[in-house]
């Protein structure tokens, strides 16, 4: 017996909502470049906008302080992330920032093997993170609007995966150098590569 015609319809509506949610998304991948470091960790790529609300993760990040460093140097959050810093050291640690962003907080001292934490919600902050213990200590939280960001190794190469396919602002950010940028074209499926090159140092 053949199958009604409107069931049949219903049948290829369905396939075609279907098909039509289906999210493309590619990846983007590259090396970063500094002339004469060796060391090419710790920078930032990030896609600047992103259309869309996201949901920070539940769980915390986690930055160590150990052997007198801070573990990330940089760590990359998404807008509302509460970030738990540890200490693992044997000795009194403490957090906090000068920066207005940050809300200039200070998360007092505290003992090895507790943790304090702090959300950073404001889009665009890189606070930077110091230990009144220990001067020499610092890091950076770096907030982005998305989460389509990733750090890079010591070889300097990093990849974003599953990007939503599209045109977009790609940037790189390093605490000493200018940021530099360029436009990508993400494809629906595949690896679009962006190499960045540092050049001009920050004015301190």
């Amino acid at each position: 017996m053949n199958r009604p015609k409107t069931l049949s319809v219903l049948a290829l509506g369905g396939l075609l909502l279907l098909v039509s949610g289906v999210a493309y998304a590619g990846d983007i991948s590259g090396k970063i470049s500094i002339r004469r470091a060796k060391d090419l960790s710790n920078c930032v790529v990030y896609i600047e906008h992103v259309d869309g609300d996201f949901k920070p993760p539940e769980k915390p990040e986690v930055m160590d302080q150990l052997n007198l460093t801070f573990v990330p140097h940089v760590m990359p959050v998404l807008k509302g992330t509460t970030v738990s810093f540890l200490n693992s050291d044997d000795v009194l640690h403490n957090v906090f920032s000068p920066d207005k962003c940050a809300n200039k907080f200070n998360l007092g001292t505290w003992p090895k093997g507790e943790m304090r934490s702090y959300e950073f919600d404001e889009e665009g902050c890189v606070p930077v993170l110091l230990c009144n213990v220990h001067p020499e200590m610092e890091a950076y939280v770096f907030v982005t609007q998305n989460p389509y960001y990733a750090s890079t190794g010591k070889e300097g190469l990093y990849e974003i995966k599953n990007v939503p396919a599209g045109k977009y602002n790609l940037i790189a950010w390093n605490e000493d150098y200018d940021i530099v940028e360029q436009e990508v074209v993400v494809p629906e499926e595949g690896t679009v590569k962006a190499d960045f090159q540092f050049g001009k140092r920050k004015k301190r």
